[in-house]
C-alpha cells in the first residue's frame, strides 16, 4: 500500500514538470526588469500589451558622464606633533567695496581743469547701461612759443546692454572733440605781422556707433558692427564701416575628440576727402574695401598649444584701381619648459592693416590735412620669446622679433612755404600748417629687428615694481633715415598701495629721433638731418583715501622739469601739478 502510494506521487510530479516545460515553451512572456511606481498585480494576459520599451535619445550636450571613483589606501604614518603656543593669524586685509560709480574733478597749473564721471546702472540681472564722459585742457601757453599751444579733450559716451536667452547684445555711442594748435615752428626770424596772421587751430571731431552680440551654443561665436566718422575744421572728412564675426565649426562628427575650428571674419570700408594737398593743387581722395578671412586650429600636444592658421585678405582700392590678394601665416606656439617657472612661446604672422586719418592723429596731432593714405601689408612677422619667473616673486618676460612691412608709415615734418615774412604762396594765403610747423607720412619699406625685456617684481601685497625696455634696429628701402622714430624706448614703474595710502612713479626714456632740414622754403629738398634729442620724463602721483567714497589724489608730471620735444619744435610743458577729489557712491 505505502509502495503504490509512493509511486503515485512520483509519477504525478512527472506529469507536472513535463506539463510546465510545455507552457514555457509557448509562453511569449520575457524577462523584463520593471520599477514599481505604484503597486501593481500583473497577469500573464497584460505581458502582450507591452510591445518593447521606450528609448529617450539625449543631446549630446545634456549626456550624463559616468561617475568614477578611484580610492588609493596606504597606511600613512603621522609625523605631526601639536606644539603649544600662540597662533598666527592671516592677515588677509580689508576686502574693498567696489562702487560701480565715480565722479572726480580736479585742477593744475597751466590753467588745467580736470572733469571725468562713469555711472552705471543695472535694472535687472539682464540688462545694464552707462555713461561716461571726461574732459581735460590746458589753457595757458608752453614757455617761449610764439603760438597758442594749449589744447583741450573732451570725450563722451553712453551704451546699453541686453541679455536674451540664447544671446546678449550691446550698443554703445561715443563721441570726441580734440583741440590742438600747430604751434612748433622751424628756426626762421618769422616777423610779427607773419606770426599774427598765422591760424594754428586745428579740431577734430568723431563720432561712432557701436553694435556687438555674443552667442550661446551657436555656430557663431560673436558679431561687431561698426560705423564711425572722423572730422576737422579744414572739411576735411572720413568714414569708416566695419563689420566683424567669429565662427566655430565643429569637427566632432569627424572624430569626437577634435576641437573646433575658428575662423574670425570681417569686413571693412574706409572712404575718405581731404580738400587739398600740401601743394595745394587737387584734393586727396582714398578708399579701400578689405575682407578677411582667418581660420585657426588648436592642439594640445605634450603640454605645447599649437595654433595654426593662415590669414585671407583681399583688398580693393576704389581710387587707384588697384586690387590685391594676400595669403599670410598666423602660427603661435606656447609651452611649458621648466613647469611652473620657464615657458616658451613663438610665431609666425603677417597682416594687413588698415592706416586711417583717425588713428594718425592719436598719434601725432600735428599732422596737415593733406595727407595721403594707403594700406600697410606686414608682410611677416616672426618671434620667439620666454617668459616665466626668476624667483618667487620676480617673473620676466624677453622676446626678439623680425618683422618685414611694406608701406609703414613714418612721420616726417613738412617743408615751410614762408621763408618768415610772406603769408602767401602763388598768390593764396598760407593756411595755419603750413609754415613748417606739421607733418606729413612717408611711406617706405622697413625691416624691423626688435628686442623686448620686461621684469616685474612684487616685494609685498602692497609694493611692487617694474622694468620694461625695447630697442629696434631698422633697414629701410628708400628714406635716408627712419623719421621719428626711436630706437630705444624704456619704463620703470613702481606701485604702493594701503588701506588708506596709494602711490605710483613711472619713469620714461625716449632716445633720439631724427626729422629732415630743408634747403629752402617749399618746394625744395633736402639739406640734411635734424637730431631730435633724447629725453627722460619723471611722473609721480599718489592720493589718500578719507573713506570708502571720497580720496584725494596728486599728480606730479615731467617733475625734473625738462625741456624736451616730442617732435621736432614742439616743446613740452615743465613741471605739472594736478590735484583733486574722487567720489564713489552707488544709485
Amino acid at each position: 500500500m505505502k509502495k503504490g502510494f509512493i509511486l503515485f506521487l512520483v509519477y504525478f510530479s512527472f506529469l507536472s514538470l513535463n506539463a510546465q516545460k510545455k507552457e514555457q515553451a509557448i509562453d511569449t512572456v520575457k524577462t523584463e526588469v520593471v520599477n514599481v511606481v505604484t503597486k501593481y498585480n500583473p497577469k500573464i494576459s497584460d505581458a502582450k500589451k507591452i510591445n518593447k520599451n521606450p528609448k529617450i535619445e539625449l543631446l549630446k550636450n545634456n549626456e550624463k558622464k559616468k561617475l568614477e571613483y578611484t580610492i588609493f589606501s596606504a597606511p600613512v604614518a603621522s609625523t605631526f606633533i601639536p606644539k603649544s603656543g600662540v597662533v598666527k593669524g592671516i592677515d588677509v586685509g580689508v576686502k574693498e567695496r567696489v562702487y560701480k560709480n565715480y565722479l572726480a574733478a580736479g585742477f593744475g597749473n597751466y590753467t588745467t581743469p580736470y572733469l571725468e564721471a562713469y555711472l552705471n546702472h543695472s535694472t535687472s540681472f539682464e540688462n545694464e547701461f552707462g555713461f561716461n564722459a571726461k574732459y581735460l585742457a590746458s589753457l595757458d601757453n608752453v614757455s617761449n612759443t610764439a603760438l597758442n599751444s594749449n589744447f583741450s579733450n573732451f570725450n563722451i559716451g553712453a551704451f546699453y546692454k541686453q541679455q536674451e536667452r540664447y544671446f546678449d547684445w550691446k550698443v554703445s555711442l561715443n563721441s570726441e572733440r580734440n583741440l590742438y594748435n600747430w604751434y612748433g615752428l622751424p628756426d626762421l626770424n618769422y616777423t610779427a605781422p607773419t606770426i599774427s596772421s598765422i591760424n594754428e587751430e586745428q579740431v577734430y571731431n568723431y563720432f561712432d556707433l557701436i553694435g556687438e552680440f555674443n552667442f550661446q551654443d551657436s555656430y557663431i561665436h560673436s558679431g561687431k558692427i561698426k560705423i564711425a566718422n572722423f572730422t576737422d575744421s579744414y572739411k576735411s572728412s572720413e568714414i569708416l564701416a566695419k563689420f566683424e564675426a567669429k565662427l566655430n565649426l565643429p569637427l566632432d562628427f569627424l572624430r569626437s575628440n577634435l576641437n573646433d575650428i575658428s575662423i574670425a571674419t570681417s569686413i571693412e570700408f574706409l572712404k575718405g576727402e581731404f580738400k587739398n594737398d600740401y601743394s595745394n593743387s587737387n584734393a586727396v581722395k582714398y578708399g579701400t574695401t578689405t575682407i578677411s578671412i582667418n581660420p585657426q586650429y588648436k592642439i594640445e600636444l605634450e603640454g605645447f598649444s599649437i595654433k595654426p592658421g593662415l590669414k585671407l585678405i583681399a583688398s580693393f582700392d576704389s581710387e587707384n584701381s588697384a586690387n590685391n590678394f594676400f595669403i599670410l601665416p598666423d602660427i603661435f606656439v606656447e609651452g611649458p619648459i621648466i613647469e611652473g617657472y620657464l615657458n616658451v612661446y613663438g610665431g609666425f604672422t603677417g597682416d594687413l592693416h588698415t592706416n586711417t586719418y583717425k588713428n594718425f592723429t592719436e598719434e601725432n596731432p600735428y599732422v596737415s590735412p593733406t595727407l595721403f593714405i594707403t594700406q600697410t601689408l606686414e608682410k611677416s612677422n616672426l618671434f620667439l620669446g620666454f617668459k616665466g619667473l626668476i624667483i618667487d616673486d620676480l617673473s620676466f618676460n624677453v622676446k626678439a622679433s623680425f618683422k618685414s612691412e611694406e608701406d609703414k608709415p613714418l612721420f616726417l615734418r613738412n617743408n615751410s612755404k614762408s621763408d618768415g615774412t610772406n603769408t602767401t604762396y602763388n598768390s593764396m594765403d598760407l593756411n595755419g600748417y603750413e609754415y613748417g610747423n606739421s607733418f606729413d607720412v612717408y611711406y617706405d619699406d622697413v625691416k624691423t629687428n626688435t628686442f623686448f625685456a620686461e621684469l616685474e617684481y612684487e616685494y609685498s601685497k602692497n609694493l611692487s615694481f617694474g622694468l620694461q625696455g625695447i630697442y629696434n634696429n631698422y633697414t629701410l628701402e628708400n628714406a635716408i633715415e627712419a623719421w621719428n622714430l626711436p630706437s630705444l624706448e624704456g619704463n620703470i614703474s613702481a606701485k604702493y598701495k594701503t588701506n588708506k595710502w596709494f602711490a605710483g612713479a613711472n619713469i620714461f626714456f625716449v632716445s633720439e629721433r631724427k626729422d629732415a632740414l630743408y634747403a629752402n622754403q617749399y618746394p625744395t629738398s633736402f639739406s640734411g638731418t635734424e637730431t631730435v634729442d633724447s629725453f627722460t620724463d619723471v611722473n609721480l602721483n599718489g592720493g589718500y583715501h578719507f573713506n570708502d567714497k571720497f580720496s584725494a589724489f596728486l599728480k606730479l608730471n615731467n617733475v625734473l622739469n625738462t625741456k624736451y620735444q616730442r617732435f621736432a619744435n614742439f616743446d613740452t610743458q615743465g613741471f605739472q601739478v594736478l590735484g583733486g577729489l574722487t567720489y564713489k557712491f552707488d544709485f
